[in-house]
């Protein structure tokens, strides 16, 4: 592909592609586990990847063999530190492996797959977008090994919508991945209705899909409706500038998360919006404290907040952090990186 031909429209296309990839009726949580092995699993899901990473070495120490141990190593220094590219570097020839020795196993096809997302995310742009191919035919070989996978079906919905067409992007197969689970797996075609609600801008029809989900316990459906939720929230934040709708839904996913800093980081900008910096400073401080602030631009928008109390000292060291940071969305970054210049 001539990535030269690639319009600006597809580029933004491009780049809520790499966003996507960063993101219950009670539902069987086997139906969103990755492995089948009741040692593995639960690290998996509650996220310990350094505990997961000891298990597979250890595990595979006594056993070369073992396909889901070799899968979990992978994952584990997939995400452990998804900013060193040593580890993920370490994670891709490790899911190569389990690949080639493990052709019918779903799992490794799936870590390969996951690492892969990670690593287009620290590419620049047009050499990500040359993997989109790579990534979208190991979330189908997962799922044509493992139909029942939650994962791969999900993350496989959200290609096809935010991808361009040209490059495999594609809403009606997206439509037929919600349609193959609807009876089997209602929740699972729900998230997706959600996205695909997203994608055509029908904003209040995506509200009524997340609305209806269920809560889980289950850490990938979680994360679903969490991406999905701050998702729709940023829309009302910003272009529809519907900032008490913003806020509901930032306080409805507090109340099922509390430990997470996504809702807080989100009610922060939401104060911030609203012309409140103490308030915006006391949420983003706080969102600082919880689970995945790394995920979000937590100093650049500190900085923002500072600076529209007039406190310039402490917005040019919230700037400057966020800038240091590796782990910075580049974007972000080049936004505090031009405040931070006008202070100076």
């Amino acid at each position: 592909m001539k990535t030269q031909c690639v319009s600006a429209r597809s580029t933004r296309s491009i780049a809520a592609a790499m966003t996507a990839l960063a993101i219950l009726a009670p539902m069987d949580t086997a139906q969103a586990a990755v492995f089948k092995d009741a040692q593995l699993e639960p690290l998996r899901d509650a996220g310990k990847y350094a505990e997961l990473e000891q298990k597979a070495q250890a595990r595979l120490k006594a056993n070369a063999g073992d396909a889901e141990a070799s899968a979990a190593l992978s994952l584990a220094l997939t995400f452990l530190d998804a900013s060193d590219e040593k580890r993920l570097d370490a994670g891709a020839k490790q899911a190569k492996q389990c690949t080639e020795r493990h052709p019918m196993v779903a799992v490794c096809h799936l870590a390969e797959a996951q690492n892969l997302s990670m690593q287009m995310l620290n590419m620049g742009m047009f050499k990500a977008m040359r993997m989109v191919g790579t990534l979208k035919a190991s979330w189908v070989r997962t799922l044509e090994l493992d139909p029942g996978s939650f994962v791969a079906r999900v993350e496989l919905a959200k290609l096809y919508l935010t991808v361009p067409g040209m490059m495999g992007g594609s809403v009606s197969k997206a439509k037929e991945l919600e349609a193959g689970v609807r009876a089997s797996q209602p929740e699972t075609a729900r998230i997706i209705r959600a996205y695909i609600a997203g994608e055509a801008k029908r904003w209040g029809e995506m509200e009524g899909e997340l609305a209806a989900l269920k809560p889980s316990k289950d850490s990938a459906m979680r994360e679903e409706i969490r991406g999905a939720t701050m998702q729709l929230a940023q829309v009302f934040l910003t272009d529809g500038k519907d900032l008490a709708k913003a806020r509901s839904l930032y306080e409805t996913l507090l109340r099922s998360e509390p430990d997470h800093a996504g809702a807080v980081y989100g009610l922060g900008r939401v104060h911030s919006s609203m012309g409140q910096p103490d308030q915006a400073i006391r949420n983003l401080e706080h969102a600082k404290t919880l689970i995945g602030a790394d995920d979000y631009p937590i100093d650049h928008r500190l900085g923002d907040a500072y600076l529209a109390k007039g406190d310039k000292a402490q917005a040019k060291a919230a700037y400057a952090r966020y800038i240091a940071n590796k782990r910075a969305n580049p974007a972000n970054a080049e936004e505090a990186r031009a405040s931070l210049a006008k202070l100076r």
